[in-house]
């Protein structure tokens, strides 16, 4: 799944899709050890995506953060030109 299309998603749509790809990459890893995968390549993308959808979690969290630290109404562009005229 692309990041973009994760992006979409609500963060409850995605944790659920988080927790059903870890299950589904634990199967697959018992299939492995059992000599029963088909196809490494999906132990891979498995991995893959589910990084994809930890990393736009922890962006969504940072974001929130970010928003609540800063003043109203000032960017940081605005608050670095304030502070270099001082």
């Amino acid at each position: 799944m692309k990041a973009l299309e994760l992006r979409e998603l609500s963060d409850e749509e995605l944790k659920k899709r988080l927790i059903d790809e870890e299950e589904n990459l634990a199967h697959m890893r018992f299939q492995h050890a059992t000599a029963q995968l088909e196809s490494f390549a999906k132990l891979r993308t498995g991995r893959r995506d589910i990084a994809r959808m930890k990393t736009v979690l922890h962006e969504r969290e940072l974001k929130g953060k970010t928003e609540v630290e800063k003043p109203s109404g000032e960017t940081q562009r605005e608050e670095s030109k304030t502070q270099s005229k001082r």
